[in-house]
């Protein structure tokens, strides 16, 4: 019979080989242990991306605009031209400009009416650049909540296994999987809300800087109609 030394190194290796594979924790293992609610928020994730990008490329738009223009609606007012400070402002497209295009077309009117006209076109144009700020905030609000209610789903699956458990021995190993996947849930609710609500209030100040540069446009435009000849 042959006699098997067992050096440290041999020893060490066994050990190894006997010891469980620990699963190593990464987003996507997260995910998975959140089931269909982390469907849910990441698509409310995404969402709220396309929704960032698509108003940050409006905006940028928005403030995009040829710092001479006033300069040439005010030439083109003096001498007469409205068509063509018409033709400038539809060239230009940006919402100043269809703004005080809106003021040009009511040249001839009482002043109050031309204001409250280049007012109103303020107002619908701070309405398109709105478009999509309610769904980003009810992402900000509802992914949280969402993520929350995952974590009450775990937690009632968990004493659900525990009640049909007739021997009445609580497995370590159930009970921490069911709160695992209930505290999974509230992490990625948190993530997104906070993701969203950050999106949500950049843009809103973009919005507000637009709002400003409007204002300024209107005060220029009616201070051109209010010169003297």
């Amino acid at each position: 019979m042959l006699l098997q030394i067992t050096t440290p190194d041999t020893l060490a290796q066994e050990i190894a080989a006997a010891e469980p594979v620990q699963e190593s924790m990464n987003v996507w293992t997260m995910a998975s242990y959140g089931g269909w609610i982390m469907i849910i928020l990441a698509l409310f994730l995404a969402w709220a991306i396309y929704v960032f990008v698509e108003r940050l490329i409006v905006l940028h738009r928005a403030t995009k605009e040829d710092m001479s223009f006033m300069d040439r609606i005010k030439d083109y007012i003096h001498e007469g031209k409205m068509d063509s400070a018409l033709n400038l402002c539809r060239q230009t497209n940006t919402p100043s400009a269809r703004m005080v295009e809106k003021g040009i077309s009511r040249i001839g009117r009482p002043m109050q009416d031309v204001q409250v006209a280049v007012e109103n076109a303020g107002n619908l144009e701070v309405g398109k650049l709105e478009k999509g700020l309610v769904i980003m905030a009810t992402i900000a609000a509802g992914a949280p909540m969402l993520g929350f209610l995952g974590t009450v789903l775990g937690m009632v699956q968990t004493f659900y296994n525990m009640a049909q458990n007739a021997s009445g021995v609580i497995e370590m190993n159930t009970l921490s999987e069911g709160m695992y996947q209930a505290m999974v849930t509230t992490i990625g609710g948190l993530i997104v809300g906070i993701i969203a609500m950050f999106a949500y209030n950049f843009i809103v100040a973009r919005i507000d800087h637009v709002v400003r540069l409007l204002e300024g446009r209107t005060m220029e435009f009616m201070d051109l109609l209010n010169e003297p000849a």
